[in-house]
């Protein structure tokens, strides 16, 4: 039946497809970095209230929601994220991203939506459009969100701050997608842990400085944070069992001005990833370990600092909830729908079903040209052939990508809403 329904509603697609074609590129045009999302949010604001949506703006800054009330039935959320990244684009496409902002210290940085976030918020906004022009066929709420700053972790905390859980109704589910490089057409749904938690951590090492030819009045922060760097590797590879993922990564070191000058302190910063809280809490407890320890052997004359930078919660679905989903993709779909490995990214919109205290489910869809795609597997040069999320080449292929995901939106949140 929920089949059945999909079909009639998605029939609609093909009279919005060219509408919502030019949406994308226009989106993808006019890129905007996290809580400045302005000009995105009037357009979807603009675009909901045309539909006949009740629309809030402004929440967290630059979120929207949209509320759609069709009697009684259960409550459907369904939420796509809006900002770029500060990447300059290098896709060639006719619609890339020229666009610039002015940096914190004042130096021109560019703006693109290599993550995707254009293609989500127009893919709600299609499902948006089409569920509202078809309610003879089916029953309830549905409420679309558009989340600021997802990028830096901080827009989904953002809308709870500011009264989220007031200012929508509670859902019963709530929903969501990301375009992925697999293939385009493809859906993947995963139950439990999806994608990864991440901490991001600056760890600041005191020694005390010396000449470079005189290092017996020194106590060397860049020896004790080489140490450290080495000792942080045997965490996953010694701590961990091999069948635990999870991956800490060292991404920058600074220290000193010049070659004969010992400093007084050196700053590792690093990211981690991992799937469950326990061992999210043994590879963090682990790090905080190693690092006072190695300081304590060459006689740091401070302690450490380790701050969090930034946090990203694990994206673990609702098992029930992932099933319901993963059936209704599979009556739709067919050969399509497949189960999707987990994924090193990170989100936070596991914090919106949280703040209402709702199962949720998030899955993955396609945007690489199938034919490239193949060849590259073919080869086995996917890695170097296939660019990823966050890569100034990342280009979602136009279609089937956004009728994918419009009809996967679509067909999740019928699963829910009554007849």
């Amino acid at each position: 039946m929920t089949n059945n329904r999909a079909h009639t509603v998605l029939a609609g697609l093909d009279g919005i497809r060219t509408h919502l074609e030019e949406v994308y590129q226009d989106l993808h045009r006019h890129p905007e970095l996290g809580l400045r999302e302005h000009r995105t949010a009037g357009k979807v604001a603009e675009a909901l209230r045309s539909f006949g949506y009740e629309v809030t703006e402004g929440v967290g800054g630059t979120g929207v929601i949209g509320v759609l009330e069709n009697g009684d039935g259960p409550a459907v959320m369904a939420r796509a994220d809006m900002d770029a990244l500060p990447v300059r684009e290098q896709t060639g496409l006719p619609y890339a991203s020229t666009a610039t902002v002015t940096a914190p210290d004042g130096t021109e940085q560019p703006v693109m939506h290599a993550c995707g976030h254009d293609m989500h918020v127009t893919c709600l906004l299609g499902c948006a459009r089409l569920l509202a022009e078809d309610r003879d066929t089916w029953r309830g709420t549905f409420v679309a969100l558009f989340q600021p700053s997802e990028e830096n972790g901080d827009g989904a905390e953002a809308m709870i701050a500011d009264g989220l859980t007031s200012r929508a109704p509670r859902p019963d589910v709530v929903l969501a997608q990301h375009v992925l490089p697999y293939p385009a057409g493809y859906v993947g749904t995963r139950p439990g842990p999806f994608l990864s938690a991440a901490d991001s951590l600056r760890i600041t090492v005191h020694g005390r400085g010396a000449h470079g030819s005189m290092p017996q009045a020194a106590v060397d922060p860049v020896v004790m944070a080489a140490m450290i760097v080495v000792r942080l590797q045997t965490v996953v590879s010694r701590e961990l069992a091999a069948t635990t993922p999870a991956v800490l990564t060292v991404g920058s070191i600074h220290a000193g001005t010049g070659p004969n000058v010992i400093p007084d302190s050196a700053v590792i910063e690093l990211n981690v990833r991992t799937y469950d809280d326990a061992t999210r809490s043994h590879v963090l407890d682990a790090i905080t370990r190693i690092v006072r320890a190695e300081c304590e052997a060459s006689r740091s004359p401070q302690e450490p600092e380790i701050e969090r930078t930034t946090s990203f919660p694990p994206t673990v679905n609702d098992e029930a909830a992932t099933r319901r989903v993963a059936e209704a993709f599979a009556a739709h779909f067919g050969d399509d729908a497949h189960t999707i490995d987990l994924q090193t990214a990170s989100e936070d919109m596991s914090e919106i079903p949280g703040a209402f205290g709702v199962p949720f489910t998030y899955w993955g869809i396609g945007c690489v040209d199938p034919d490239r795609y193949a060849e590259a597997a073919r080869e086995g040069t996917l890695d170097q052939d296939i660019p990823v999320n966050h890569s100034p080449a990342f280009a979602p292929l136009l279609q089937p990508t956004l009728d994918t995901g419009v009809r996967a939106l679509t067909v999740a949140a019928l699963a829910w809403l009554g007849t």
